[in-house]
């Protein structure tokens, strides 16, 4: 796609879907970010893919050209609004501070990622996009699933807070009294797309109908 064509959209996002469970949020997020006019810089991570066609009917591509098209497709896209790279493909916008969008979120962020990025490995290019999310001073939200957290876990967490990043815990409310399993992930869904700044509606705000 063309820079001109790029520049269409309203804003850029990075989204990385890791090996943890509740891929679903992830997707879903990726969904309602496409609805909201963004384009969304995206990274699965081959542990991902493997939670992906566990945990839902999706059976992804592995080659970042063929997964592009088939979530373009799947998603009802515009053309180039999904742009999908590789484990190593470092040459990607991401990887860079100039090219990089303004935030990123990753979600869900298995705990194995999470170490990665609080550590700085940078050993594939979700984490070095983290990396570049953490150094620039952008927006960092990342989604942890796991149950019990460890003192690494929780360690881990405190350290990428203290540098500007934001923990979302994928832990839904119940207050909205949820009726499907829909409604729990889009109350993460929600908090996430609040966190981005965007205007949302998948979620009343609390105290709202008090208004």
């Amino acid at each position: 796609m063309s820079s001109n064509s790029e520049v269409a959209y309203a804003r850029r996002v990075t989204l990385a879907i890791t090996g943890a469970s509740g891929v679903q949020y992830g997707l879903r997020l990726l969904q309602c970010l496409l609805g909201l006019d963004t384009q969304v810089l995206l990274m699965v991570s081959k542990a991902a893919q493997v939670v992906i066609a566990t945990e839902t009917e999706l059976k992804l591509p592995g080659a970042p050209e063929a997964m592009e098209s088939f979530l373009t497709e799947y998603f009802a896209a515009r053309p180039g609004q999904i742009k999908v790279y590789g484990r190593e493909q470092w040459m990607a916008p991401v990887a860079s501070g100039s090219g990089a969008p303004s935030a990123m979120v990753v979600c869900p962020c298995s705990t194995g990622t999470l170490s990665a990025i609080a550590c700085g490995a940078s050993n594939n290019l979700i984490e070095r996009a983290a990396d570049v999310a953490l150094k620039e001073r952008r927006q960092l939200l990342l989604v942890p699933r796991e149950a019990p957290y460890s003192e690494i876990h929780l360690e881990h967490m405190l350290k990428l807070t203290r540098m500007g990043a934001v923990v979302v815990p994928a832990s839904p409310g119940f207050y909205q009294k949820p009726q499907t399993v829909e409604d729990m992930v889009d109350f993460i869904v929600a908090r996430l797309l609040a966190q981005l700044g965007f205007e949302q509606t998948l979620l009343p705000r609390w105290g709202e109908s008090m208004l």
